[in-house]
């Protein structure tokens, strides 16, 4: 049987002493000049350009961030938006950040049932072994809109694999209320949703975790401890730190006592670091990689300073 995917991401995160995961969203218009510059030099197409430089960009930002985080996650978006060019840029990708060491979560909001949702989760769940997958991910997060029978397939690959899922429960973005907070039968949406998220985890659970996750956003914190505590058996990730509003104090809710449990996650912020302050006076476009790594080691402290996170801080020595 393939290690269990909550084994294996606690493993990351105890090495590294922190739950950052690193959002890798490449946008063409922010991207370095330098890195820019090389891309064009290689090629004369804009689709190519695109693609070898998203690339480079997360394979150099991966370098950055590998010796600090325990997983970076991908938002497949941004790759596809650039055709068959950014799939390959988006393969490469995840093959390189699990050569790193990373574990790798795409964020590609699949959701379907039946015989399409088995094809996308063999698609994209490779788990313990890279091999396993065509897209080599060790987890994906998934849409339940269809219902439940949109996780089932997904859960049995992952299972059988050593992945994971993290199901969208309730999300960052100031919308979400339109469907979400909606009631029925005098509960919302997403409390319904997050009852079937938890029974899945309960089932596939053999170390007080499931592999089944769920996306609870940092913009929401009386939401997020509210989840946290109706799906204890779930491991969270959390959006919306940093550059949606949400801070340190605000995801303190997602952790256990021990530290463990999530994992918050941080994109623009930790990508595009040297365009802010205070990064940008002291690091500038030129040294871009530096501000990232800055930015990584702020959040990590920020954490740290404000949540159970405390407790996976290695002592000195």
């Amino acid at each position: 049987m393939s290690i269990h995917y909550t084994t294996r991401l606690h493993q990351a995160i105890k090495a590294k002493g922190t739950p950052v995961l690193v959002g890798l969203d490449p946008r063409f218009d922010q991207l370095p000049p330098d890195v820019l510059a090389h891309a064009r030099e290689l090629h004369d197409d804009p689709v190519a350009v695109a693609a070898s430089a998203f690339e480079e960009f997360c394979v150099r930002l991966i370098d950055v961030v590998a010796p600090l985080v325990p997983a970076v996650k991908p938002q497949a978006a941004f790759f596809e938006e650039w055709g068959p060019d950014g799939c390959l840029a988006l393969a490469r990708v995840i093959r390189y950040a699990r050569k790193q060491g990373l574990i790798v979560i795409c964020d590609g909001k699949r959701g379907d049932i039946g015989t399409t949702a088995e094809a996308y989760a063999r698609a994209y769940l490779a788990g313990a072994d890279p091999l396993a997958a065509a897209w080599q991910s060790d987890a994906l997060t998934v849409n339940p809109y269809l219902g439940r029978d949109t996780l089932e397939p997904f859960v049995r690959v992952a299972k059988e694999r050593g992945a994971g899922i993290y199901v969208l429960v309730k999300t960052s973005n100031p919308g979400s209320a339109s469907f979400q907070d909606r009631k029925s039968d005098g509960t919302t949406i997403y409390r319904h949703v997050a009852q079937v998220v938890e029974e899945l985890a309960v089932e596939t659970d053999e170390q007080g975790y499931g592999l089944v996750g769920a996306v609870v956003g940092a913009t929401y914190p009386q939401e997020l401890l509210e989840l946290r505590a109706a799906m204890p058996h779930v491991p969270l990730l959390v959006p919306g730190y940093g550059s949606q509003g949400g801070a340190a104090a605000d995801v303190a809710p997602a952790f256990q006592q021990d530290g463990l449990g999530a994992l918050i996650n941080n994109s623009r912020g930790i990508n595009f670091a040297f365009k802010a302050k205070p990064y940008d006076e002291q690091f500038g476009p030129r040294r871009w990689e530096a501000a990232a790594e800055a930015a990584t080691k702020q959040m990590i402290a920020d954490l740290a300073a404000h949540t159970s996170a405390s407790q996976l801080i290695h002592p000195a020595g």
